[in-house]
């Protein structure tokens, strides 16, 4: 996205949440308000993300396809994948870590004495937390239409790294399906470019939707448990993240918070990592010149798998709910709630509300009351901003750190420079 598409977005970011705010506060009961323009900015906004959604899965194939069979020798593949999905771990380990360690010193909802201010409850609609058994086992599809259908992530990714490698033993007999990929891959990206001259207008009916449902009376009963969790993702996201890239591969934090801005705005309207996919491989290979090998792998998996604001956000929720409802967090019980919340975050989806379900689930595990969960629902379209933001910023962190060790920074940007020398030459 260039420049000033990122201006509208920020514009429309705006103009909806404070149009959305009006009618809510302003406008309250008029037809004209409360059920046609919302009406249609539920509408369209809807649309906008299903057109996003409908480039995600075929986009993420494609490109860990072309991410694979780019790779000149196939030994990298192995080192590659080995140090971004170490780094997606490590990073969701520190912000658990982080998250928890937080949480136990300023034990948001300890005065809020919430038992019994709930007249429904809650019924969760998962029971089960997922073990990392299941997660191994259900990687591998039994039926790839239905992988597609679904929208399985991982078992998505599976598929296309067999193909991938199925493509790289061909040798040269793969060269046609290699150009087939690469022209899939080209078209993919018109797409993506297409769809994302429509964001402006999407983000604003997005917005329009957020600021006209917001519940006044409840985001003041939880404000130092919403400030707590957004004052953390924003740490992560503008502290964090900038100073470990600079770190780790000198770029520094400001340039890469004025690369990942676009990816900022439009993730915090989405709500949606996935939706996200597109702008962040832009971002990488675009403004911070990761090469598409790194990109193509990194981002797709991460948008599964690399959830630290996921973490941070089921980690202060699960405090917040016990601590509110009279059952704190014994700091013996810590270590197996870190882990649970790993698993967890792993396992969210990369979708709108992905978290407060994450959220839902671990309340039952806990032995929680479920009816924290409505609360934790109310304000989880402000937390899941912010937690979305996190998350995709760090896909673009963890990509960048693995391309600066592996040599794939800058590549592209030197071959375009070099051939017009070779035919000066």
């Amino acid at each position: 996205m260039d420049k000033s598409l990122s201006s509208k977005i920020f514009v429309g970011l705006f103009a909806g949440l404070l149009i959305g705010t009006a009618i809510q506060y302003l406008f309250s009961g008029i037809a004209i308000f409360d059920t046609y323009l919302l009406g249609a900015a539920e509408g369209a906004g809807g649309m906008f993300v299903s057109l996003i959604k409908l480039l995600v899965v075929p986009l993420v194939y494609v490109s860990i396809v072309c991410g694979i069979v780019d790779l000149k020798d196939i030994t990298a593949f192995g080192r590659l994948g080995g140090k971004t999905f170490a780094l997606y771990i490590i990073n969701t380990i520190i912000a658990i870590t982080a998250a928890l360690t937080v949480g136990m010193i300023f034990q948001p909802g300890a005065d809020a004495n919430l038992a019994g201010t709930i007249s429904e409850t809650v019924k969760l609609t998962t029971t089960e937390t997922p073990d990392i058994f299941s997660l191994v086992v259900n990687i591998v599809p039994s039926n790839p239409v239905q992988a597609f259908a679904n929208g399985d992530m991982l078992q998505i990714i599976f598929m296309a790294i067999l193909t991938g490698l199925a493509i790289q033993a061909l040798d040269s007999r793969g060269g046609p399906a290699i150009r087939t990929f690469k022209m899939a891959n080209e078209i993919m990206m018109k797409l993506v470019g297409l769809v994302m001259s429509l964001a402006p207008y999407g983000v604003f009916a997005l917005m329009i939707q957020l600021g006209a449902t917001l519940d006044a009376n409840t985001l003041m009963s939880v404000a130092g448990y919403v400030a707590l969790v957004v004052a953390m993702l924003v740490f992560w996201i503008f502290f964090f993240y900038p100073m470990a890239v600079g770190i780790a591969t000198g770029t520094s934090p400001k340039t890469f918070l004025r690369a990942t801005r676009e990816q900022i705005l439009f993730s915090l309207s989405t709500a949606s990592s996935n939706a996200t996919i597109p702008v962040t491989m832009r971002t990488l290979t675009e403004k911070l010149q990761v090469s598409k090998s790194v990109a193509g792998f990194g981002v797709p998996l991460g948008a599964t798998m690399n959830m630290s604001g996921v973490s941070i956000y089921i980690a202060l929720a699960t405090i917040f709910v016990a601590n509110a409802f009279g059952q704190p967090i014994n700091t013996a019980d810590v270590f197996t709630l870190g882990l649970t919340i790993l698993l967890l975050s792993i396992g969210a989806g990369g979708v709108p509300g992905g978290g407060v379900v994450m959220v839902g689930v671990l309340l039952h595990q806990l032995g929680l009351p479920p009816e924290g969960l409505a609360i934790i629902a109310a304000v989880d379209r402000i937390n899941d901003m912010f937690c979305t933001s996190s998350n995709v910023v760090g896909d673009t962190a963890v990509n960048t750190i693995v391309a600066k060790t592996e040599g794939e920074i800058g590549k592209q940007e030197a071959e375009v420079e070099a051939k017009p020398a070779q035919a000066n030459a």
